[in-house]
């Protein structure tokens, strides 16, 4: 299986809207992540990130073609020397290590490329496929916020997830 990560483009959209329109995907993540996805939702994200320079989001890519996506944020003001990562996949991938070398990748490369020293990612506490990957990643749990979480009518615990430079 060949795997890498790339920048996101134009050609992407229909894959990005095939995979993204997932309930199954987008119950793991924030309100900003719509469901049902649709085509205008990928070219707004496709054109919210294009110009990023130093790109910081990037299509996981499976044989060709781009089934999911993983991201560094570099944070502002105190928090300079932190990014956090985010990322998703497409289902059908599941359970087939893809994800943990998307994140491994994607360290490597935020650490070399933002003035960081600290990357979190921020997994709810009901999403337990999400933390063995961080954990099989190197990640270590930091911390577990109380009922921090509140979506589709019901709190969840946010745990933070970390890895830092060496």
């Amino acid at each position: 299986m060949d795997i890498k990560l790339r920048k996101w483009n134009e050609a992407d959209l229909d894959s990005l809207v095939k995979y993204a329109n997932n309930w199954n995907v987008a119950k793991w993540l924030t309100n900003g992540f719509p469901h049902p996805y649709k085509q205008e939702d990928g070219k707004a994200y496709l054109s919210m990130i294009a110009n990023d320079n130093p790109v910081k989001v990037f299509a996981i890519v499976v044989n060709g073609e781009a089934v999911g996506s993983v991201g560094v944020f570099p944070q502002s003001d105190i928090h300079e020397k932190n990014a956090e990562m985010g990322y998703w996949l497409a289902e059908e991938c599941w359970g087939q290590g893809i994800m943990t070398k998307a994140i491994q990748e994607i360290v490597e490369y935020g650490l070399r490329t933002f003035d960081i020293v600290r990357i979190f990612a921020r997994p709810f506490s009901t999403n337990l496929q999400s933390q063995r990957v961080l954990e099989k990643a190197g990640f270590v749990l930091e911390a577990k916020l109380k009922k921090a979480l509140f979506k589709n009518g019901e709190f969840m615990d946010e745990l933070i997830y970390v890895k830092h430079k060496e």
